[in-house]
C-alpha cells in the first residue's frame, strides 16, 4: 500500500477517488474515521491510499490533470 495524496480537502479526495476508480484502480482512504472523530473542523488529512502494483499508475493519472503537485514528496521524487 502506497499513500499518494494527504490532505483536508474532501472535494479533492472525492475527485481523485473517481478518478482512480474509473481507471479501475481501487482506493483506501486512510484516517478517514479520525477526521470524523475530531468534530469535521478538517484539522485531520486524511490519506489516499492505492496497492503498490497500482501507485505508478495513478500518479500517471493525477499528473495528467494537472495534480501532481497535491502526491506526498515521496511520491513526487
Amino acid at each position: 500500500m502506497e499513500v499518494l495524496v494527504l490532505s483536508t480537502d474532501v472535494v479533492l479526495l472525492h475527485r481523485l477517488t473517481s478518478l482512480l476508480e474509473g481507471e479501475g484502480i481501487a482506493v483506501f482512504h486512510l484516517d478517514r474515521q479520525m477526521s470524523v472523530l475530531e468534530g469535521s473542523v478538517g484539522a485531520l488529512p486524511q490519506r489516499l491510499c492505492v496497492a503498490e502494483a497500482d501507485a505508478e499508475r495513478a500518479r500517471r493519472l493525477i499528473g495528467d490533470i494537472g495534480l501532481g503537485h497535491v502526491l506526498t514528496k515521496e511520491e513526487r521524487a
